[in-house]
């Protein structure tokens, strides 16, 4: 039954490719790799014939090794064909995939020679283990670096690739095991490979579409892959040599050779200079270019830009995102600030210095050369740059210290970033200078953002403070008035009783205010906020015209019972505001009037006098406007004071003015009811 399956498998898959191969010479193609794409599928279609007729035999194997290095052919066609096509990395992995099917056909050969030693047999087994691998390698590395336009177009292929190969994987591994158990796996390998021609046939309408891009990042998957095959397939084939060898040449070479291999992984796994060193080697001799640009700036950048409770701060995330560049494991941010001096701004991995010092020539040194500091040349003389000279000694004295990257905005030096040595220290190129120098533009124009960020809001809390601090001034003003009237009319009437009692209660009432007015100069006054609620007008409006009538004749009017919900303290201060500006205003023999109205949902406040006015441009203009006043001795602050206060719970106030005719300052409330608790205490 076994041969039968074997037979009419085999048969349908060359039948399958014999077709293909008729229906592309027909569509008469001429796309890169489209003849390599015809010997593909005839020399499958031929493998196929063969196996058919005589499994496992010579001439199969052959036509086997042969198919698989022109299907590796046709993807480094389109490989090729790319605009990444130069990375030297990539063609390294097609070159060793395409020299272990050379092998094969060697081992083959021997085969063919009339050599059956198991120990051929079994390391031509490995290899083609190996090959299926690293094509597998290759199909994954194609497909995943794509252009996204085009993986659409290539799927169907990739797909079918992957299939065989990854088909032919698993039979030659368990042949390897158990030759036996693989028997049946080998039947059916005519009918998996059959499949894939209708994958191959879909792919194929679209051939001319095939575009594929590869990465840096593509390189070393690959690289990395394709060395763990080939280092597990060497360590196999030492160990089938040794298993088959005598006491000889061969034995003592194949020791030796996997003595080495051991060595070299101890080495290479656990060193960090060993891997540094690899890296640096691999760069430099498999890659046009040192870094993959793209990469490195959405690094650089996310590193810059990291937010959230879990970043760290500013100064340590740009020494990381230059650490990264050059695999340092850490570094020092010098800060240049307002006076020119050095001062650290953050350090990651490294000690501290006590105090460092930077003469102003070295700042600006930095701005106008942008030079990138490599102090193991200037510790051992091979820099030549007067620049040199001005390095503060104690950056030179810590041997620690490798480069020095200056971060210039505006044609300034902002700062300086220090970087530790890594592991493998090596001279930098001309790559690293450009990626470093135009890094550091970015990072300094990141660290000119923050500390403008930081002065401003040191302005806008110097802002605050002045804003409150010119508020209490004008109310100091006012007391300061009261006291002055209280002191004028001591002299007249000291040896009334009842006077001496009103002017100790005022004094006392001065002295809370001022105590209350030193509160307000305190950082944490700034955090008070309103508490809106129903409070009833009656107290707070008697308390304001109370504190004014040893200075002028002021009337209270309307019904002062009402509630509104409103700060009291807030609408006391915004009315002793207005009513002082209506004092002042108003002719000696003149009354200022306080006028409490409900309408609807509102309350009304007015306060009026019947002083000059004002007119209408400076009522639009510049009434509420701090620092903008009508009398000569006047701050300009009690109006813009009263409307912020009355803004913040929520009201308005409103003006009549007319010159010659007074004014009438209206505050517009929400009017509450008296809360039930209230009117069951008064019951």
């Amino acid at each position: 039954m076994s041969p039968i399956i074997s037979f009419w498998s085999h048969a349908l898959a060359a039948a399958m490719f014999a077709s293909l191969l008729i229906w592309r010479l027909s569509a008469g193609a001429r796309q890169p790799g489209h003849r390599l794409l015809l010997g593909a599928f005839a020399l499958t279609a031929c493998w196929a014939w063969l196996e058919a007729i005589d499994p496992n035999g010579i001439l199969a194997r052959f036509a086997e090794s042969a198919r698989n290095l022109v299907w590796v052919g046709v993807l480094y066609t389109l490989y090729a064909s790319s605009s990444e096509g130069r990375q030297r990395g990539v063609k390294l992995v097609y070159a060793a995939v395409s020299a272990v099917l050379g092998l094969q056909f060697i081992t083959t050969s021997l085969l063919l020679a009339g050599t059956e030693a198991a120990a051929v047999l079994q390391t031509g087994v490995i290899l083609r283990i190996t090959a299926a691998a690293g094509s597998l390698v290759l199909v994954h590395n194609l497909y995943g670096q794509a252009a996204p336009s085009s993986r659409s177009n290539i799927r169907y292929a990739m797909l079918a690739l992957a299939l065989c190969w990854a088909y032919d994987l698993n039979y030659y591994t368990i042949a390897y095991i158990n030759d036996a158990a693989a028997a049946a796996l080998g039947d059916w390998r005519g009918a998996a490979l059959a499949l894939t021609a209708p994958l191959f046939a879909l792919a194929a309408r679209r051939e001319e579409d095939w575009r594929i891009r590869l990465s840096r990042a593509a390189t070393f998957q690959s690289l990395s892959l394709l060395a763990i095959c080939a280092y597990f397939a060497v360590m196999a084939i030492l160990a089938t040599a040794l298993q088959g060898a005598g006491v000889g040449w061969l034995r003592a070479v194949s020791i030796a050779l996997l003595a080495v291999m051991v060595v070299a992984a101890m080495v290479l796994v656990p060193s960090p200079r060993a891997r540094s060193w690899a890296k640096v080697k691999i760069a430099k001799h498999f890659f046009e270019h040192r870094y993959d640009y793209r990469a490195e700036w959405l690094r650089f950048t996310e590193t810059l830009g990291a937010s959230g409770a879990e970043a760290k701060p500013l100064g340590e995330r740009v020494i990381k995102a230059f650490a990264d560049i050059l695999d340092s494991p850490g570094g020092l941010l010098l800060e240049r600030d307002a006076t020119g001096t050095a001062v650290v701004g953050a350090v990651l991995n490294r000690d501290s210095p006590g105090a460092p010092q930077a003469a102003e020539s070295f700042w600006a040194g930095l701005a106008a050369s942008g030079r990138i500091l490599e102090f193991d040349g200037i510790r051992n003389g091979w820099s030549r740059d007067e620049q040199d000279g001005r390095i503060p000694s104690w950056i030179l004295d810590d041997t620690d210290a490798w480069i020095a990257v200056p971060l210039v905005h505006k044609d300034k030096a902002a700062g300086l970033v220090i970087l530790g040595a890594p592991d493998y220290r090596r001279p930098l190129d001309w790559e690293d200078f450009d990626l470093l120098r135009t890094a550091g533009r970015q990072a300094a124009s990141s660290l000119a953002e923050a500390q403008g960020q930081r002065a401003l809001s040191n302005a806008q809390r110097f802002e605050e403070f002045n804003r409150r601090f010119a508020f209490i001034l004008h109310d100091i003003k006012n007391l300061v008035s009261q006291l002055s009237l209280l002191a004028r009319n001591a002299e007249r009437h000291a040896e009334n009783a009842e006077f001496r009692a009103d002017m100790i209660a005022t004094l006392k009432s001065s002295i809370g205010k001022m105590n209350d007015l030193l509160a307000r100069l305190s950082p944490d006054a700034a955090t008070r906020s309103q508490k809106v609620q129903p409070q009833p007008l009656r107290d707070i409006l008697a308390g304001a015209v109370a504190a004014r009538r040893g200075q002028h004749k002021v009337r209270l009017l309307g019904d002062t019972g009402e509630w509104a919900a409103v700060d009291a303290p807030a609408l006391e201060q915004a009315i002793s505001h207005l009513l002082q500006n209506a004092i002042e205003a108003s002719p000696g023999d003149k009354a200022v009037t306080v006028r409490v109205d409900r309408s609807g949902g509102e309350i009304a406040i007015a306060i009026c006098d019947q002083g000059e006015g004002m007119n209408a441009d400076f009522v639009r203009n510049r009434l509420f406007q701090p620092f903008a006043s009508t009398k000569e001795t006047g701050f300009g602050i009690g109006a813009f004071e009263a409307q912020t206060l009355v803004t913040a719970m929520g009201g308005r106030i409103s003006v009549e003015s007319r010159p010659g005719k007074g004014s009438q300052f209206t505050i517009h409330l929400a009017a509450a009811d008296e809360p039930a608790e209230q009117q069951r205490k008064i019951a």
